[in-house]
């Protein structure tokens, strides 16, 4: 697997015999020095560059390219070397840019001779320098590893060269330009970028967790891996209808195996345009996680000081208006008249000056909203994403699941994808009641438990595409088979290892089943016997899909559910209620602990979701696949076909 370095991050280097390609847009110089134990550079005769392109197991580009390969043997270095530093500068003379700020930020991988990726590093956060240290090979108790630097330097090659101690810094750094400047007009342009391509997945709070005792359910934003983006998180794409440009010169993140294209400086006093992956993190997941975590907090900040100006418009006007017509003479007349125009008008310039913030803000995350939809992975993507068209069945197991969209009735249009962390910490409650939200108070109750059963059974084709192929099992319990419509494309495709428990027999059989393996589990994990399972224990993780409770459940079914809510998630076991809780109001309080266990979603829109950090209400949306398409059922084709290849 491809590691996505950051500035600072070191990675092991698998093979001697290597290749460090460079993909810049631009023409730039590409070069190599060598350096001793203290990472000094001896001579002239340690640096490779086009003027003196072989060094003893180390080549380099003759002339000022887009593109470059550098050959490395590491078993062929002198014993005497211990780094290698791969550098990057600007062709000078050339009448091109004269800094890397008005570039894309090289792309620097490092490979393997058959082409395997081993390593790749995106130069970022460069603005004035003309000349940069990209990546360092360096030697330590005899193993090699490579480390991301990034570092760049305003004053060029001279710079560079006398930091790391040359004391020819300047001739050599005259020389390397001249030997540049005969062979640009051989230099070749960039080829098209390319798009990324594989799923990279990793496990890491959900976007929303369940901290109200009753319906309510309140949003609590994370700590993010990185720093949360402020109101310049925006981003860049390529033209229309190309791929996205993975790669912003002012924020400090990695990027894919893609080379970035160029794109045009943000102009002054406007936002940077928008591109998909601007937040930091170890791979590009994790970026795009972390920057829809940022799209969000953008959204309920902007939102909050607009609403804030707004309330303080009103307090202002309302104490203007008390002041001036405090006296009696000047409540009538023409003065009277002027003071209530004064205070309106200054009213209506605060608020106008507050929409206008709030609409640039709004409109800036809707052109990042427009690039970072395209870009998000099956796990984070919605239905019609064209994600989902090519669709492989993973090998890892993603960081996160988008379980619905969240929006905010000053902009309904820009939605932002509600992501709970994966494993699941929590179960879900689909609620198939009658929420007080206008969609659903305008549907039939039948017709709203078969919308929350659809929902419950699209919520399951999700987690099964995005588990590798026998790692996640999904049980039902369909106590009177009234979930057998919503519930097709799960049996017809043969991702159930089991058809749906009917009857009171069915409910017994899989609770006392699954609660069986969480004891087992439990007891294995705290005796530290977990090699003492039974060899036929299912140990994926596994879901729970109950339909139409509490009808069909005895008390003891009752307990177990609640048991299981408890017990289940911190030994892979999870529920999905499905469940209207007027219908369970005969148990009382009991249930009370088991409502709260899970995280409440509709079926329809509804704005039960609290943000505790600015006290929002968000309108969750549930997500489902467009009407007559078949991307679940053929997602879910592509499972079954995997899990049937698997060894019993």
């Amino acid at each position: 697997m491809t590691a996505e370095l950051v500035r600072g991050q070191n990675h092991p280097l698998p093979q001697a015999r290597l290749e460090i390609r460079v993909s810049a847009g631009k023409p730039v110089v590409a070069g190599a020095t060598l350096g001793d134990e203290q990472g000094t550079v001896r001579g002239t005769e340690w640096v490779a560059h086009p003027g003196s392109p072989n060094l003893p197991g180390l080549e380099v580009s003759k002339q000022a390219a887009a593109d470059h390969r550098l050959a490395v043997d590491l078993e062929a270095l002198p014993e005497t070397v211990h780094r290698v530093n791969v550098l990057l500068a600007l062709p000078l003379g050339a009448g091109g840019p004269t800094r890397f700020g008005a570039v894309a930020a090289p792309f620097v991988s490092v490979t393997g001779l058959d082409g395997s990726e081993v390593a790749n590093y995106t130069v970022t956060g460069l603005d004035s320098e003309s000349a940069v240290v990209a990546l360092e090979l360096y030697r330590r108790q005899g193993i090699w590893k490579v480390r991301a630097v990034g570092q760049g330097y305003a004053g060029g090659l001279a710079e560079m060269l006398g930091d790391q101690g040359l004391p020819q810094a300047r001739e050599l750094a005259a020389a390397i330009q001249d030997a540049v400047s005969s062979g640009m007009a051989r230099s070749v342009a960039a080829p098209p970028p390319r798009s990324e391509d594989g799923d990279r997945s990793r496990r890491t709070t959900s976007h929303a967790t369940n901290g109200g005792r009753d319906a309510q359910t309140h949003v609590v934003p994370p700590t993010p891996t990185p720093t949360a983006p402020g109101p310049d998180s925006g981003a860049r794409q390529a033209a229309p209808g190309g791929p996205v440009d993975y790669a912003h010169p002012r924020r400090q993140s990695t990027a894919p195996a893609s080379p970035p294209p160029t794109a045009p400086p943000a102009p002054p006093g406007q936002y940077p345009q928008p591109v998909a992956g601007d937040a930091t993190g170890w791979s590009m997941e994790e970026r795009l996680y972390n920057q829809v975590w940022g799209m969000f907090e953008d959204l309920a900040r902007t939102v909050a000081a607009y609403r804030s100006a707004v309330d303080f418009a009103e307090s202002r006007m309302e104490q203007e208006l008390d002041k001036a017509l405090s006296d009696p003479r000047s409540r009538i007349g023409a003065a009277g008249d002027t003071a209530r125009a004064n205070a309106r008008a200054k009213h209506d310039q605060l608020v106008g000056q507050a929409r206008d913030v709030l609409e640039r803000d709004l409109a800036q995350l809707v052109a990042e909203t427009g690039v970072v939809e395209p870009a998000l992975p099956p796990a984070f993507a919605s239905w019609d994403n064209p994600a989902w068209h090519g669709y492989r069945v993973p090998m890892e197991i993603p960081m996160a699941l988008r379980v619905g969209d969240l929006h905010l009735p000053e902009r309904p249009d820009l939605r932002i994808p509600m992501l709970v962390r994966l494993p699941l910490e929590r179960g879900l409650w689909i609620d198939s009641g009658r929420s007080g939200s206008e969609a659903a108070l305008m549907m039939e109750s039948d017709q709203l438990r078969r919308a929350a059963m659809e929902t419950a059974a699209a919520h399951a084709a999700r987690l099964l595409a995005v588990y590798p192929a026998g790692e996640f099992t999904v049980h039902v319990i369909d106590p009177a088979g009234t979930g057998v419509p919503a519930l097709a494309p799960l049996t017809e495709s043969g991702v159930l290892d089991a058809p749906p428990a009917a009857g009171a027999q069915g409910v017994a059989a899989v609770l006392a089943k699954l609660t069986q393996r969480v004891e087992l589990v439990q007891m294995a994990v705290r005796g530290g016997v977990v090699d003492s399972l039974p060899p036929d224990l299912d140990t994926a993780e596994q879901l729970l899909i109950v339909n139409d409770f509490p009808h069909g459940f005895d008390d003891r079914a009752v307990t177990q559910l609640r048991y299981l809510a408890d017990e289940g998630p911190s030994v892979g076991v999870h529920l999905m209620m499905v469940a209207d809780r007027e219908d369970a109001s005969a148990y009382g309080p009991v249930l009370d602990p088991l409502w709260r266990s899970l995280l409440r979603v509709t079926p329809v829109p509804d704005d039960h979701l609290i943000d505790s950090w600015v006290g929002h209400t968000w309108t969750y949306e549930p997500l489902l696949p467009p009407p007559g398409s078949q991307v679940v059922r053929q997602v879910l084709a592509q499972v079954a076909a995997a899990r049937r290849q698997l060894p019993r």
